[in-house]
């Protein structure tokens, strides 16, 4: 078994792609991708919060308070056009982000204390609505004004005022400090990078040392030779899961190395969280990919000793990527949270427990229940990759 095994592991150390899986892009590629991306996205977001908005309006001598707000408002710039009719065009060539246009009578309609309404043109289509809300916070202070104005002319207190203006004022006390609520919104992000990184790496072995046997018509010959089957399995199993967990590992050392040295470089409640996460939750994080890797390792043998061509099998596991994902989208649902019931659910309690582990709310009684389940759903696919492996009709499937 040991033979097959170092004979597997030192046609894949040779292989420069099991190279540049396993150990260029957990330790460098994966780390700098999103570093970046956190950057790239954080930067995005503030400068469409606080980029140039060009706009046009219709109707100024109807509400000249509110067109004189917009035009007073820093990051808006207006853009003349010859009519309405322009603002569909103008918005697809993006000479404007926005149009507004004021009916007759608007300012009639509030002296009246009627409720009047302003048309907003704009596309919408796009994942994160920047355009209305910016339009849509001037428009809260513009309202905010009148509603004050109204409520002076009788006469009132200041307290009489925000009573009419708020008549509950809600303080809340978050019972969360800030590590829990920056780990609610990145925690979620850990299993999905380093439960990618433990598939992906193995996937590429897995389809070779299978699939890619009966392509080259080796595993004949490897069948032949004096060792129980059981041992071929175990051995390539073995193989298989030593690449994943390897990389997963290093993608952990990596991120902790990422956050001992440059960890100090971020700001503010981020900077705070990031300094918080120990070497105890990195090594608690390390141990749960170890059955994780194990079950990863299991199917992606069984589906490569299924597979007849290196073609067939790529495209047998490649549906796995979504198979993974699922639970690790599961884990950040509402209302789903570590519990006796998730803990026993394979992928989902791993998931669930690194963002547990980043928030520091890990319940580490729960972290034995994780660790037992995963294992034995590892050894039930081990088990039923051997099984699969003893099958003639599998292995020399026409």
């Amino acid at each position: 078994m040991w033979t097959i095994y170092l004979k597997e592991m030192l046609e894949l150390v040779r292989d420069r792609k099991t190279f540049i899986f396993t150990v260029f892009i957990p330790i460098f590629a994966m780390p700098l991708i999103f570093t970046g991306f956190g950057y790239l996205s954080s930067s995005m977001f503030r400068h469409a919060n606080t980029a140039e908005m060009t706009y046009s309006i219709f109707g100024q001598q109807n509400a000249p308070q509110l067109s004189a707000r917009f035009a007073h408002e820093k990051g808006f710039r207006e853009v003349k056009l010859a009519g309405p009719e322009q603002i569909k065009a103008a918005i697809a060539d993006d000479r404007i982000k926005f149009a507004l246009v004021i009916p007759d009578g608007f300012e009639d309609r509030l002296a009246r204390q009627q409720q009047a309404a302003v048309a907003l043109h704009y596309n919408n289509a796009t994942p994160i609505d920047v355009t209305r809300k910016r339009v849509m916070a001037v428009i809260h202070a513009q309202n905010s004004a009148l509603r004050e104005q109204a409520l002076l002319a009788l006469g009132l207190s200041q307290n009489q005022l925000r009573f009419a203006l708020d008549p509950i004022k809600l303080e809340e006390h978050s019972t969360a400090d800030k590590r829990e609520q920056m780990g609610a919104l990145f925690g979620g992000f850990l299993p999905y990078i380093l439960l990618m990184v433990c598939l992906m790496a193995a996937m590429y072995p897995a389809i070779d040392t299978a699939a890619g046997e009966k392509e080259r018509g080796t595993l004949e010959t490897l069948l032949l030779a004096p060792v129980p089957r059981s041992a071929i399995v175990v051995a390539k199993f073995l193989v298989l899961f030593t690449i994943g967990l390897t990389s997963a590992l290093l993608m952990v050392v990596s991120l902790g190395l990422l956050l001992f040295f440059f960890g100090h470089a971020v700001e503010g409640n981020l900077a705070m969280m990031l300094h918080a996460i120990g070497v105890l939750d990195l090594a608690m994080v390390a141990l749960m990919l170890i059955p994780t890797a194990a079950i990863f390792a299991s199917i992606l043998l069984a589906i490569s000793v299924y597979a007849k061509s290196y073609k067939e099998a790529a495209g047998l596991i490649s549906p796995l990527i979504i198979v993974t994902i699922l639970p690790t989208i599961v884990a950040l649902l509402p209302g789903v949270e570590m519990n006796w019931f998730w803990a026993m659910v394979p992928l989902t309690n791993v998931s669930l427990a690194m963002k547990e582990l980043v928030k520091g709310t890990m319940d580490y009684r729960m972290f034995s229940v994780i660790l037992l389940s995963t294992t034995l759903s590892a050894g039930a696919m081990l088990a039923l990759c051997r099984w699969w492996f003893n099958r003639e009709q599998v292995l020399f499937r026409n």
